[in-house]
């Protein structure tokens, strides 16, 4: 199946991935759902892999709620768009956490109020649709991939509270040997560096995460990292030393996904991506001024292998379907 979805002002992009996908008689929507902290955005697809809906909801606390919050976006989306829960056939979900994928059990999902739940198993026996589970930042990965057309290797970099990464090789999520493939965020580049929650010290998170940039910063305000950037236009020399610190600490986790999974590129996305040139600007100049005493890093063209991903932009929900739809690889039997 070749799956086609909008961009976020309407242009239609279409990939050359093939998602192997259930065909349940008469079940021909794919629901996916993006867990956050705070919210829930769902959308459905199509056979066509056309993004036929959309729906956003707060997100619950705690086991119980987060199971009913999903379930009722489920039901919410399909309502709103005239679709009845017989005719989807999947839903995939990606949610912070540790995820095990093969059983759809959810570990530390600790913005959730989460420590183990049973997520798949739960959802399904609620609505009676097969639900699986991904990691969020894994599923947002793939979307963009997809979204964007991409072929051969991508990254996708999540700034938001955390930082975290997914990386999608000719059109698969790359996990590694035990699904941290991708894990940027706690690679520790200076070991005098802040505390990060990981235990460490200097990880990346801690230099261009939202919660550690805020933490640093410590004064009150909805908008801390831009408060930051504002303060820093205004000569404050706390501000402009933290300002550098979410630059550089960007380009650095640019760096190591280019470095150490030669992808061709690095699609930015999360949270702090709302900051809009600020953000691209700054991370496109930390880029080359760290490259130029170095010829190797300079032939990397580091700069212009970096995007930005739209505000709005469906990607993580979009993935997530995609990852309800995809067969796992241990049901597929080969015909010979």
């Amino acid at each position: 199946m070749t799956f086609t979805a909008p961009s976020p002002d309407g242009a239609e992009l279409r990939s050359q991935h093939t998602i192997a996908v259930d065909e349940p008689a008469g079940r021909a929507i794919r629901v996916g759902l993006d867990v956050g902290g705070t919210k829930i955005d769902a959308v459905a697809v199509d056979r066509s892999g056309d993004i036929v809906g959309r729906h956003r909801r707060p997100t619950g606390w705690g086991d119980d709620a987060v199971v009913d919050s999903i379930t009722q976006a489920v039901a919410a989306l399909a309502a709103e768009n005239g679709l009845s829960l017989a005719s989807i056939g999947s839903v995939g979900v990606g949610i912070p956490g540790v995820v095990d994928v093969e059983t759809g059990r959810v570990l530390h999902a600790v913005n959730l109020g989460v420590e183990s739940l049973d997520l798949a198993g739960r959802a399904s026996a609620a609505l009676g649709i097969p639900f699986r589970i991904e990691n969020d930042v894994k599923a947002a990965a793939l979307g963009a991939a997809v979204l964007r057309g991409a072929t051969g290797s991508m990254a996708y970099l999540n700034l938001g509270t955390g930082v975290a990464a997914g990386i999608v090789l000719d059109g698969r999520i790359r996990r590694g040997a035990r699904g941290t493939a991708g894990e940027v965020g706690h690679i520790s580049v200076d070991p005098n560096g802040r505390l990060c929650g990981c235990g460490q010290r200097g990880c990346i998170e801690t230099l261009c995460g939202g919660g550690a940039l805020a933490k640093a910063w410590g004064r009150p305000g909805a908008l801390p990292v831009a408060d930051i950037l504002d303060a820093a236009d205004a000569g404050d020399p706390t501000a402009i030393a933290l300002r550098a610190d979410l630059h550089h600490g960007a380009a650095a986790a640019v760096r190591v996904l280019v470095l150490s999974a030669d992808v061709e590129t690095v699609v930015i996305g999360g949270g702090l991506t709302a900051l809009g040139a600020r953000l691209d600007e700054g991370i496109r100049a930390a880029l080359r001024t760290e490259a130029e005493a170095s010829p190797f890093m300079r032939s990397l063209h580091l700069d212009e292998r970096i995007e930005i991903l739209a505000t709005g932009s469906p990607a993580a929900a979009f993935g997530a379907a995609l990852v309800g739809a995809a067969v796992p690889e241990k049901e597929i039997v080969f015909h010979g």
